[in-house]
């Protein structure tokens, strides 16, 4: 679950809300052990990921950096090298 959170700082724009809001949603999940609460624990949950993207949106508005900002693009393309090289190269199924 957690190799979905991205590094959400220093980029060009800025993360967005549902970006922050999905890195909190993967951190609760993972910490809860679930993906879908209960009934009786949706309301924990619920609360929890509001209050992770809150404490994410204050940490990311507060940190500060030399580097030029990061580009989507350029970071997804080394994400996808690494990847290849790690698990070798894509290719589709055959029937």
């Amino acid at each position: 679950m957690c190799r979905n959170i991205r590094v959400l700082n220093n980029f060009e724009p800025p993360a967005t809300e549902d970006e922050i809001e999905a890195a909190a949603l993967q951190y609760v999940r993972k910490v809860s052990g679930t993906t879908r609460p209960s009934a009786a624990n949706e309301a924990a949950f619920d609360e929890a990921v509001r209050v992770v993207t809150a404490a994410t949106r204050t940490l990311l508005d507060g940190l500060v950096t030399k580097a030029p900002p990061r580009d989507r693009e350029v970071e997804a393309a080394k994400a996808k090298a690494r990847a290849a090289e790690r698990y070798g190269p894509r290719t589709t199924a055959s029937n």
